[in-house]
This record gives C-alpha cells, structure tokens and sequence, in this order.
C-alpha cells in the first residue's frame, strides 16, 4: 500500500478594522486543520478590535470530519471573543455537510448573490445582525 501525497493547504491571511479574512485553499483535513486553527487564533490575539471573521471557502476542494470538527473549534473561540464568524462563498460540498450535520446556524452566511454585492461594493454594508447572531442561506 502507498501512501498518498499531501494535498496543500494554504491560507491567505488579511486584516483590517475589526474584520479578518482567512482564504482557504486546497484540503481542509486531519493533516491541515492545525493551521487554520493556529491563524485564526493569531488573528484573535493580534487584533483585539476583531468583529468579525470571514472563512473565504472559495478555493477550498475538501473539508473532511477533521476539517468540520475545526471549523466548529474556530467558532467556539470566535464566539468566546463576540466575534462573528462568517463561511464566505461554501462550494457545494460544504453546504451539504453544514446541512446534514445541522451546523449551519452557527455561522453567518449569505447566499452567493449578496457575497458578489458586497464584494463589489467599496464599502461593506453594515450587518442588521448583532456579531455572534448567525443568520441563514438558502436550503439547498
């Protein structure tokens, strides 16, 4: 038996007032899990202003049990903090498993049409929703 070759991970990492972006990219999974956690936790100490964090899922191929455990161990910190943790732009796969494991609640989410307005926008549109509150997509 051969083991498989490691598929990257890298995460793409910016700040500005009160909001963080992570961009994941590639497999989020036992083997690369540790990193979101360990960027997501330098955001939360470096920036002690932090609203809100965004989760950019765009480019992510794969989130296994491990990659769902951990985004579940980011939220408990970000919720720890009052800060809102958003999944930007969850490929179809990842809804699924947000759906079937009844997790989706805990993040902020907008369907894919508002991500495109706000990304277009030069000025993020103030949220009607208190940081921590989630709020939900569409049913798929």
């Amino acid at each position: 038996m051969t083991a498989q070759p490691s598929r990257p991970f890298t995460l793409v990492v910016e700040a500005g007032p009160g909001t963080a972006r992570l961009g994941l990219v590639g497999d989020l999974d036992y083997d690369t899990s540790g990193e979101l956690i360990r960027q997501a936790d330098a955001c939360l100490t470096e920036f002690p202003d932090l609203r809100e964090m965004h989760l950019d899922c765009a480019r992510l191929r794969l989130c296994d049990s491990m990659g769902v455990s951990t985004l579940l161990m980011v939220h408990r910190r970000t919720s720890a903090r009052d800060v809102a943790l958003h999944l930007d732009n969850p490929p179809p796969f990842l809804e699924r498993v947000l759906d079937l494991t009844g997790i989706r609640k805990l993040f902020v989410y907008a369907p894919p049409s508002q991500q495109d307005e706000q990304t277009h926008t030069n000025e993020a549109a103030p949220s009607s929703h208190p940081p921590g509150s989630p709020t939900h997509g569409p049913t798929v």
